[in-house]
This record gives C-alpha cells, structure tokens and sequence, in this order.
C-alpha cells in the first residue's frame, strides 16, 4: 500500500508543489484548503498523471473540520502516514497599525492549524507507531519589518516542532519543519505590492541579497519537505531546515 500523505493550504504555492512531489515518489495525497473547489486543478493534474489524489476544504482552525477531514482521508485512502502543516496567510503591516484581528487570523491559521491537524493526525500515527510530520516555519521567524504576526506564529511553529519531537517520538513518529526563505508565490507577490513593487522588482531585490543569487521556487521547498518525510530522514527529528539560499547567514 502506497503511503498517504495530508498537505494542508495545498491549493497553490508550496503546498501544491508539495502534494506533486508527494505524488511523484508513489503516495497518495489528500490535498486540504480552505475552498475545496481551489483544490481542483492539483487533484486532477496528479490523477491525470496516473496519481492518486483527493481534495477536502477544510478550515484548519475549526477543531470539527479538521477532525472530520483527517478522519475521511484515513477512511478513503487506508491510513494518514505523512502530514505537512503547510496552511498559512498573511495580515502584514507595522505594529501600530496592525488590528487585533490580523493577530488572531494569523495566528489561529499557523499555529491553531498546526496545533489541530497535528493533533487529529497523531491519533492515527500513534496507532500505527509510525508517521511523519513536517511544519512549515518561515526565515521571518528570526523576525521581519511589518510581520509581528507572522514572525511570532512562525517561531511558534519551531517551539511546536520540537516539543512534538519530544513527545511524539517514542511512537515512531518524526517532527520537523522547514524555513523557507524567499520563494515565488502569489504569497510574496501580494507582499510585493504591499510594499509598491512589481513582483520582478522584489525577486530582483531579494536574490540581491542572497548568496546564491536567486529567488527560491516552490519546489525547492517540496523537494525538503519529501525528504524530512521519507524513510531517508528516519533518524532526524525536532530540527528546523532553512531552505533560504543562504538569506539568513
């Protein structure tokens, strides 16, 4: 039986070259977001390449959803063997005039998602005393201009790895997260023109001050998270893997 893998926020962006990676190595995926329509066309591109895929909209900060959808794709596809917290948005702007609600949505999506998927998914993990978790983390978590939200809930997500790592362990399971640095998406298009730039112009800048001179693309990303969940990453747990061409050095 091939291996199961959950990516949550996996409509676009990294987790949808997330769940393509997956369905490369032969696993099949449950591609979760929040509108279960968006999932579409990576279902079908996976299917239409002789995967196996599913689609579930799911907020991953309602306990219920994330309860029932975890529980159905272990009902549909046999077992949850790899889940990927990948759901994340952005509420970006400086602290004075940031709004109690673009703390909490930031949060509650990165760190309550987390918490909640990870909690359903351990449930199935623990039974089978095998599984793999991998948490998306940011390079912002050491701290970036107009993100207190996002920098706090992505340095959570490090603190949360490593006390999954802790106790999740014994039972065969592995935690780790990645840190990605600047990798094109509509994410860090919609950054660009918060700040008045083309999203050209602020791939420029950023790969200005990167030492390999270039922006990251989402399957750079994807092809580490496959790793940390494969059985090539069985002795490594509860570690944060910057993936951010040398940004942060």
């Amino acid at each position: 039986m091939s291996r199961v893998a959950i990516v949550t926020g996996a409509a676009r962006g990294i987790g949808a070259a997330t769940a393509f990676q997956f369905a490369s190595e032969g696993a099949a995926v449950a591609v979760l977001d929040l509108d279960e329509s968006a999932c579409a066309s990576v279902v079908e591109r996976i299917r239409s390449s002789g995967g196996t895929a599913v689609a579930h909209g799911c907020d991953v900060a309602d306990e219920a959803q994330v309860d029932a959808a975890i529980d159905k794709v272990a009902a549909e596809l046999g077992s949850v063997d790899v889940l990927v917290n990948n759901a994340g948005v952005l509420r970006d702007n400086l602290l004075h005039k940031m709004s109690v609600s673009d703390w909490d949505i930031v949060m509650n999506v990165h760190l309550r998602g987390a918490f909640l998927c990870s909690k359903a998914a351990q449930r199935h993990m623990v039974r089978m005393r095998s599984g793999k978790i991998v948490n998306t983390s940011s390079v912002s978590a050491l701290g970036n201009w107009g993100q207190a939200n996002y920098a706090a809930a992505k340095a959570g997500i490090q603190g949360f790895t490593r006390t999954l790592a802790m106790e999740l362990g014994p039972f065969g399971i592995n935690v780790n997260a990645v840190a990605p640095g600047f990798i094109v998406t509509e994410m860090t298009d919609a950054t660009a023109a918060r700040v008045g730039l083309s999203s050209e112009e602020m791939q420029a800048r950023a790969a200005e001050i990167t030492p390999l001179r270039r922006v990251g693309q989402p399957s750079d990303i994807a092809q580490v998270v496959a790793f940390l969940a494969s059985d090539a990453a069985s002795f490594i747990t509860g570690q944060t893997i910057y993936v951010d061409g040398g940004r942060r050095l």
